[in-house]
């Protein structure tokens, strides 16, 4: 793939409203070129600063092709003191544009592909669904700083389950500060026609309002957080259950994986109306279905179980919720894991507040742009590719653009 200045310059033009929080005395470099750097050399494998430092003086040669680099390249304490200035809300949002972008391709290639399919077998089943967004956070281990009496940095992130893409995060101090950082996360994220999934933390009636005033549908973990509900609902489901459904309409679904890891899963999913006498019944907006998801799991002559509840604006559409359900595992299963196995970003011990912050942010676009690339790689082995082969890494990025 060739690419020339003109590519170069559609990325750093993402970052033209981002204002330079450095002083104009001695500004050496272009804001726009140490954003360019910092997105490539964490594709490439960097970490951290130092890394990135070290990635764009070995491979400036290439850099000084395709940006303007008035003084060369930045150094690694350049590179630093830009990400520590950066207000993280301000450097995500010059990101939005790119993202809007990236899901939008993901969108109408989508769309042409139901297109295709209607027209072959002239079935309206083909329609599209909503799309599904995930809410959860992830604390960042080693990100303590004893000395200035600071815990780990916790960030609660929106992932676009669809698309592998990271729509957004927040950072908390506290875990427990979740229940106040998810409404402001989804103010920053288009909503409309979307199914949000959260787990227990964001079972909040504050929460449920926000996304159904965004336009978009809940489906929330239950658990005791909720007290008397979630003792209501489970109750009410585990009478039903008992009498094996003779009294109220059910839907159900059971599913099963391929064994793995000498592991089998089956799930089964039972939903139902919103009984309306259900303690704060009227306090949830647009409160509509309850369900529960139990999964089985065996390995040899040994069985356990897990039971979770659910509250739901969703229709009685129980391959819906399922979908709701297990999609919102990928955040987990995909989003952290990869931060934690590929990204190492538990063992980061970098402390500065907006440097941690942005840091993680450039790692989970990393993910979305590495997670768009249509080969058979790992997102690990497409990482290490981007490090050997600029053209590989010119394929992220203007791949990811279109």
């Amino acid at each position: 793939m060739q690419v020339d200045a003109e590519d170069i310059l559609e990325i750093s033009a993402h970052f033209g409203k981002l204002e330079d929080p450095r002083s104009h005395i001695n500004r050496k470099h272009l804001l726009g070129d140490v954003m360019v750097i910092c997105v490539s050399a964490v594709l490439s494998g960097c970490d951290g600063p130092i890394a990135i430092g070290d990635w764009a003086q070995s491979k400036a040669a290439w850099l000084q092709e395709h940006l303007e680099l008035p003084h060369g390249v930045p150094s690694h304490d350049t590179i630093s003191r830009v990400l520590m200035a950066l207000q993280p809300a301000a450097f995500q949002a010059c990101f939005r544009a790119w993202i809007a972008a990236l899901v939008q391709a993901k969108e109408r290639a989508a769309d042409a592909l139901r297109e295709g399919v209607r027209e072959r077998t002239e079935s309206p089943s083909a329609a599209a669904g909503p799309r599904h967004i995930a809410i959860d956070g992830k604390t960042l281990r080693r990100s303590h700083d004893r000395r200035h009496g600071l815990g780990p940095l916790h960030l609660v992130s929106a992932w676009a389950v669809e698309w592998g893409v990271s729509l957004g995060q927040l950072a908390t101090e506290e875990k427990s500060n979740e229940i106040t950082a998810i409404p402001q996360l989804l103010e920053q994220v288009e909503l409309k026609g979307s199914v949000v999934t959260i787990d227990a933390a964001g079972c909040q009636k504050e929460i449920a309002a926000t996304i159904v005033h965004g336009r978009g549908d809940y489906c929330l973990a239950l658990k005791g957080n909720q007290g008397n509900l979630h003792a209501a609902v489970s109750k009410r489901i585990e009478t039903w259950m008992a009498d094996d459904f003779a009294d109220v309409e059910v839907q159900t679904l059971e599913q099963q994986e391929p064994k793995r890891h000498g592991r089998v899963e089956h799930y089964t999913y039972h939903q139902f109306a919103a009984p309306r006498d259900l303690p704060g019944w009227s306090d949830w907006k647009k409160l509509q279905t309850i369900g529960v998801a139990i999964r089985l799991s065996t390995r040899g002559d040994q069985e356990t179980y897990d039971v979770r509840y659910y509250l739901s604006s969703l229709p009685l559409d129980v391959k819906l919720f399922a979908k709701s359900v297990r999609g919102h595992w990928a955040i987990e299963n995909t989003l952290h894991w990869c931060l934690d196995v590929t990204f190492r970003e538990d063992d980061s011990r970098v402390r500065e507040r907006n440097l941690t912050n942005n840091m993680a942010w450039l790692k989970r676009f990393a993910i979305s742009l590495l997670k768009q690339v249509p080969d058979q790689r790992s997102v690990a082995m497409r990482r290490r590719v981007c490090g050997w082969n600029e053209h590989y890494l010119t394929q992220v990025l203007f791949g990811s653009t279109g």
